[in-house]
């Protein structure tokens, strides 16, 4: 639109320079694509942008030449100045009078200009200019400001239709996290409850789904959305200390109960799971081991999600790299998962300029793969700010009249042409969308027809086939690439689920959440905010080591072993909600030529549940010896923290018992010579008497106990040498008396 205070000249000769004087806004033009009996209505706002009055003020409407083509379209729509050749004359009889506007006053107009009127002649699409003339400071009457737009048309029959075949992306950014809370239902955390502004009444995916029922296009769903607000419809929380439960799943409900209606009658195509950055991964991720690894179970996973959510078998086989943006490394890596047809774009896969037609959108680009190129001009039509009515209503016009051009380029040559949009449009962009859909709908110039068979028509013989290399992706976009250093970190976070699953009897549990996670943390939705993308995954690594950490071993005091074998226990406590097993649990001594520390044991502990281990133990030598105990994995990587203790080795050894059972044996000795020696003494104290007194020839004397070879009867001792003995030395020595006895005295 150009707006410019004009020279001082009769509006006839005015020259196509000078400054703005008054904006021209329209707001609304009904019917947007007129027939032949109808009358156009076209209702907006002039605004005086000068300091001076405007005076003696009246708009009208001009209709101008037909646009010859498409680039005669764009080049029509960047004009800025007036020109009476080229916005053409008022339209008699039509012109409404606008009262004195004073600087920076705003006044409204509506003019009502029959098609008959407008001498149109044959189908095209025309110039539509709205026009205030006036005069300022007592000047001549001129065109003191001009608004375009485009008048589509069409009289009698216009040849074969154009298939049009309109993505409409139900697409949305990342709102769960790995996280769920410590309950058996496993309560969802939301990083936030934005979501619901979106579903709710009104909201921009409500909106979406309203519209794109009655319409004929071709649902294109993430299937992460889909999870996300099924997960809504159950309790979940919103993530922060103390985080609030969320409150909205009526809104979620409502909102899948209508999506699932919609999709009764429309065909769906699925995205792999949370709609990966396809780019990122060809330009940063390749090389990164196991990155790629993630489109396959991505994909599954999309058609899982999309028919237990909405109960239809949805199209799995098409990739959208961001912007339809292609080279050939993001081609390979767009069909290494299954997805066969590649959505790009016309200003990615270029025609040559011998090529006076829009083509057919299908490409085969070898190995059996299509790509599916969208049209630029239609697909970027909706893009912008679009909340200002005139700016919606410039987009519906501008679309319609492509559209019409396209049929008109050559007439009888069937094109199907494919739009791909934004991913996520506002809710301003998708009522402007739905508006030129309804009119097109209203037309002969165009059919619908869905994405699948999109992809199977007739490709144009003429048309661009070379898929573009990798120096040719656009530079700005290169910049909004996920970093290497990204999917590094999303490998490490992979390769600690897989260490943390193999330990658990339910696996699904964390498998389920962190799978998701990983994927979210991949998503094209994070382009432009790499900083929140390295947050997230971070939040997700924190989580999993924080759940890992549920499982440890209890730090042991140091110990004391005494003698050659003891049991030593180690403590595994599992705060897991669910039981651990098929770990092992490992001691290895510092020393082990002082002390071996027993044989690794097998572990399964339940959840929120504690539980020892005992290891037989056996020393070799005195002395401390640290101990270190460690849990392992099934295949044998280490898991969680070590932990060390000290045993403090007092054996005693085979020498040591032998002194010890030899003085038990001398005690015990000593004791029966006591006994024998107090017996002895008590039976010659009983023999002492004229009966019992030795005579000199040391016969016995009557009452004697001692027999003729001189033993004692009752006291068994060894012989040596024919000498009687005691079973100890005797430690005393006898005196002899008057009559030749001797007496024995115990120390």
């Amino acid at each position: 639109m150009g707006l410019l205070q004009l020279p001082q000249a009769p509006a006839a000769h005015a020259a196509p320079t000078g400054p703005r004087s008054v904006d021209v806004s329209i707001d609304s033009l009904t019917p947007t694509a007129p027939g032949k009996g109808d009358t156009v209505t076209v209702s907006g706002t002039v605004t005086n942008k000068s300091r001076s009055t405007v005076t003696d003020a009246h708009v009208g409407v001009r209709r101008g030449p037909a646009v010859s083509g498409r680039s005669a379209l764009d080049t029509a729509a960047r004009r800025t100045g007036f020109s009476p050749a080229e916005d053409g004359p008022e339209v008699k009889g039509h012109t409404a009078d606008v009262d004195a506007l004073r600087p920076g006053v705003s006044r409204s107009f509506s003019l009502r200009v029959p098609v008959k009127d407008l001498d149109l002649g044959d189908g095209g699409v025309y110039q539509l200019g709205v026009s205030l003339s006036g005069r300022t400071q007592g000047q001549y009457e001129q065109v003191l400001g001009i608004e375009r737009t485009f008048l589509p048309w069409q009289e009698g029959d216009a040849g074969k239709k154009t298939q049009l075949t309109y993505m409409w992306p139900l697409i949305s950014s990342t709102h769960l996290t790995a996280q769920t809370d410590a309950d058996a239902q496993q309560t969802p955390v939301f990083r936030d409850d934005d979501l619901a502004s979106e579903i709710k009444p009104g909201g921009r995916l409500q909106q979406m789904v309203a519209l794109g029922k009655d319409l004929p296009v071709t649902f294109v769903i993430d299937p992460d959305l889909l999870a996300t607000v099924d997960a809504m419809t159950k309790p979940y929380r919103v993530h922060g200390p103390d985080g609030p439960a969320g409150k909205n799943q009526a809104v979620a409900k409502q909102w899948l109960n209508d999506l699932t209606e919609a999709v009764k009658t429309h065909e769906v195509v699925a995205l792999p799971f949370a709609d990966p950055d396809l780019a990122s991964l060809a330009h940063q991720g390749k090389n990164v081991p196991s990155a790629l690894g993630h489109l396959g179970p991505a994909t599954e996973l999309a058609s899982t999600t999309v028919d237990t959510t909405l109960g239809v078998k949805p199209r799995t086989d098409f990739a959208w790299p961001v912007d339809g943006a292609i080279d050939s490394s993001i081609v390979d890596v767009a069909t290494s998962a299954g997805a066969h047809n590649v959505i790009t774009r016309s200003d990615s896969l270029r025609e040559s300029d011998q090529l006076t037609y829009t083509p057919t959108a299908a490409r085969p680009i070898g190995g059996g793969n299509t790509a599916v190129v969208a049209d630029e001009g239609l697909s970027t039509a909706f893009e912008g700010d679009l909340t200002q009515s005139g700016r919606a209503t410039e987009a519906v016009q501008s679309f319609l009249a492509q559209t019409r051009l396209i049929g008109l380029q050559d007439p009888g040559r069937q094109r199907s042409i494919v739009v791909a949009p934004q991913r996520m449009p506002s809710t301003s962009q998708a009522q402007a969308m739905a508006g030129a859909l309804r009119t097109l709908e209203t037309t002969d110039w165009t059919q619908p027809l869905d994405l699948s068979d999109a992809a199977k028509a007739e490709p144009d013989e003429a048309a661009a086939r070379s898929v573009p290399s990798r120096a040719a992706y656009p530079s700005s976009l290169r910049r909004q690439e996920m970093p290497t250093e990204a999917f590094r970190q999303i490998q490490e976070t992979q390769a600690a689920l897989d260490d943390f699953r193999v330990n658990l009897d339910r696996p699904e549990r964390v498998v389920t959440p962190f799978g998701n996670a990983i994927m979210r943390g991949m998503s094209t939705q994070w382009r432009g905010n790499r900083a929140g993308a390295a947050a997230f995954r971070g939040s997700v690594r924190d989580y999993l080591d924080e759940l890992t950490r549920k499982v440890h071993l209890i730090q042991k005091s140091n110990a004391t072993l005494s003698g050659r074998s003891a049991t030593i226990p180690v403590t595994v406590q599992n705060n897991l909600l669910q039981g651990v097993e098929g770990m092992t649990l490992k001691l290895t001594s510092s020393q082990p030529n002082r002390l071996s520390a027993g044989e690794p044991q097998r572990i399964k502990v339940d959840g929120g549940h504690s539980q020892s281990f005992k290891f037989d133990t056996t020393a070799n030598a005195n002395g401390p010896v640290r101990v270190n105990a460690q849990l392992y994995t099934a295949d044998g990587k280490p898991y969680g923290q070590p932990m060390t203790f000290v045993v403090n080795v007092t054996e005693i050894t085979a020498t040591v018992m032998l002194v010890i059972a030899g003085g038990v044996l001398l005690l015990v000795l000593a004791g029966v010579r006591i006994y024998l020696q107090r017996k002895r003494a008590a039976v010659r104290k009983t023999g002492e008497g004229p009966q019992g007194e030795a005579g000199p020839d040391g016969a016995a004397e009557p009452g004697d106990p001692a027999g003729p070879d001189g033993r004692n009867g009752m006291d068994a001792t060894d012989e040596d040498a024919g000498q009687p003995s005691d079973p100890t030395p005797d430690t005393g020595s006898g005196n002899s008396g008057p009559s030749g006895s001797g007496e024995k005295v115990d120390r």
